[in-house]
Order: structure tokens, then sequence, then C-alpha cells
């Protein structure tokens, strides 16, 4: 069955007449890799791609870029006006009423809503009522193939092999006071990274003591802070195989530089765990009862049990974000703080687990595993997962 066929099918199924994508300079990021075309570079007019649930696909291309589209099936109607093309998208979207599109009601999901809300409103215009393909774009561009599935496996046991080395190195340097900074750990774990031929969007994080409150803290050699006996650290690292169409993996892992965790560590970090662990274990009684679940309803789990702690304030980002062929990919968040994320976590999606408690200018504690839904239910790669602070000695 190919991919359009599989739409098709789809669309039947959620009662949609159609999905109409739209893209002007390459503004639609899931076009190319959910229909399987490279859109070409120079690529400067406006284009549409209507695929309905029952009939022929149809293409609108400007009439100097009707090559824009070739590679994928269906009738072409070319424009060189602007009235051209409105008359085009007219006839393309005749006798259709409910057409997905790129859009999401109130930026609800900003992830997906990449059409500009200038052409919603000309669609609109002709009669049409427009619901999101966000569900779709779950199906289609979020779900994992057994292929993906296995390099992100192999990407989250070779993390999980660097954390143990990371932290064996750090123990070293400061045992041999040998001068060591959150900024030479984070050239480090790169070094191993390109050992291990994973390749990465951008520099893991190495976070000491009040740096660690900074979710999105960024060491330099400009303001790394050395690390020394008594602190504490969280190593941030996310990586995938360098390979075409490999999946991303992405943990969290905290560790103290002495052989006696200090309670005020220790205790933070059993909220966080116990919120990591309660946000799974949903996910598996969910699957076992064959109940559906929505990304804001794992992130309200987390967030409950890290509010009844007395941290909820502290907790100041979502649960959890969608993995993929990036880092932050596009499928379901587990959000119910930054957005609503109303959908539903369906088989072949891959996202992370992460909840934390952050208090400014003394430390921040987060615990990060990867979650695969699969045909058997949620799984998790890279064991043991973190369940206490590692002593760094």
């Amino acid at each position: 069955m190919t991919i359009i066929e599989k739409i098709r099918e789809s669309l039947k199924k959620r009662r949609v007449d159609g999905w109409l994508f739209y893209s002007f300079r390459h503004s639609d990021p899931f076009a190319s890799r959910i229909l399987k075309f490279k859109e070409a570079g120079h690529a400067t007019r406006r284009w549409f791609y209507f695929i309905p649930a029952f009939g022929t696909p149809v293409k609108i291309v400007h009439k100097i870029e009707k090559n824009t589209l070739n590679d994928l099936p269906g009738d072409t109607l070319e424009y060189l006006s602007w009235q051209e093309l409105d008359s085009a998208l007219e006839k393309a979207l005749s006798n259709r009423s409910v057409v997905a599109m790129q859009y999401s009601p109130n930026n609800e999901i900003p992830y997906v809503s990449v059409v500009d809300a200038g052409t919603v409103e000309s669609v609109k215009s002709k009669g049409k009522t427009i619901v999101s393909s966000a569900e779709l774009i779950q199906e289609f561009e979020a779900a994992l193939t057994e292929e993906q599935m296995l390099t992100h496996k192999a990407a989250c046991e070779i993390l999980r092999g660097i954390v143990d080395v990371v932290f064996k190195e750090v123990a070293r340097r400061v045992r041999d006071k040998v001068a060591v900074s959150e900024y030479d750990i984070q050239i480090l774990m790169l070094s191993l990274f390109k050992k291990k031929n994973l390749i990465t969007s951008s520099s893991p994080v190495a976070a000491v003591n009040e740096s660690s409150a900074d979710p999105h803290y960024e060491s330099s050699p400009e303001r790394a802070k050395p690390i020394k006996p008594g602190d504490f650290l969280l190593i941030d690292l996310w990586g995938k195989l360098d390979l075409p169409g490999s999946i991303y993996g992405d943990i969290t892992w905290t560790g103290y530089l002495g052989d006696v965790i200090p309670d005020a560590y220790a205790s933070v970090f059993k909220i966080v765990a116990e919120a990591r662990d309660s946000a799974f274990s949903l996910l598996k009684n969910s699957f076992s009862k064959k109940e559906s679940l929505c990304g804001w309803q794992v992130d309200d789990c987390a967030r409950n049990v890290i509010g009844k702690a007395g941290y909820g304030e502290y907790f100041i980002h979502r649960t959890g974000h969608s993995i993929g062929e990036e880092v932050h990919g596009a499928g379901v968040m587990i959000d119910n703080l930054e957005t609503r994320d109303s959908r539903h976590i369906s088989s072949g999606c891959c996202f992370s687990l992460e909840p934390g408690i952050y208090l400014p200018g003394k430390f921040g504690i987060r615990t990060e595993i990867d979650v695969f839904m699969s045909s058997e239910g949620p799984m998790c790669f890279g064991a043991p997962i973190q369940t206490e602070i590692v002593k760094i000695i």
C-alpha cells in the first residue's frame, strides 16, 4: 500500500474529506517527509497538494515552477496570477466540506500549526471546514518503523553507556586532583559521541550545583564552573546514529561527588523519580486496559505527584517531548503546561518522560527516560534507568 493509499484509508476512518498540504518557500516541514518526495530547492512560489479520501489527488503549481511536485501522483492545475491560484484551489476542493491542514485551533498545538492565517482564511472563504492535521501527522510522521525503533534503541543504549564513562572519568579527575569543569565534560561527551558514531543537533549539557537549576543551561569556556568534591552534577545528552532516518535517544542523569548523598538532593530526586514512574505506570495500565490516553493526561499525572509534594511551582516545563529524526519531534508532547496536547498516544510514537524540580540559586534535579509505544505496550530502552543519585567517587 502506497503512502497515498494509507492516507486515504485514514481520512475515511476520520470522516475527513481530504488533506490539503500547502507550502510557500519550504514553509511546511512535514510534506516532503510524509509524502516521501524531495521538494525542489528553488521553490519560490506557493503550491498545494490535495489528497482526497475519494478521488484523484490534485497538484496546484505555478507555471514557472510546474515541476515542483512531479514526484507525486495526481492531476495538475497550473496558475500564473493570484486569481488563477484562487480558482484552482476552488476547483480542487469542489464537493469537499471538511479539509485537514497543518493548523491547530487557537494554536493549541503549535508544533504542527505551520499554515499562515491568510491561507486558512482563503480556504474557509470557500465554505470549507478546516480541521487540524495533528493526529494525521502523528500517524504518518511520528510513528516509527521497526527499523527506526531499532536505531532509537541503539542510541539509547550507547548514551546509557556514555553516562557511566562520564561519571567514572569525573571521579578519576577529581580524585587525582586534575582540574575539570562543566565545559570539559561537555567536550568529553562530544568526543564519546564521535567515537560511538553518534551525531547530535547541539552540545550535551553538564551542569553543576546552581547551574542545574536552569533547565536549558549551556556551558562555555567562559562561564564553565569547576567540578569539585561535594558538588552536584546533572548531565543531559541526546544523539542518534549517523544513518539516514535514524531516531534520537535523549536521557538525563544526576550524580553527587561524594559517598553520602545529602538529603536535600536525595529527597527531591525521590519525588522526581516517583513522578516519572507514575507517568510510565499510567501508560502501562492504560495500554493493558486498551484505554486511549492523550499527552496532557500523562503530563497531569507526573505534575500531580510533584504538586502534592509541595514543589509544583518549581516544575517549570512539560513532562516530555516527542522524539524522532529530530530530538524534539512532531508527535504528541507530554504537555498540559506550555500547551494542552490533546493528541492520542498511539502505537509507534516515541517521547521522553523528564519531570524536574528546579530550585533557583540552589540546584535542579531532572530524570529523563525515553518511551517507545510498541504493539506490546510502552517500552524504555537503555536500562537500567536511574533509581537514585549516583555517587561519583
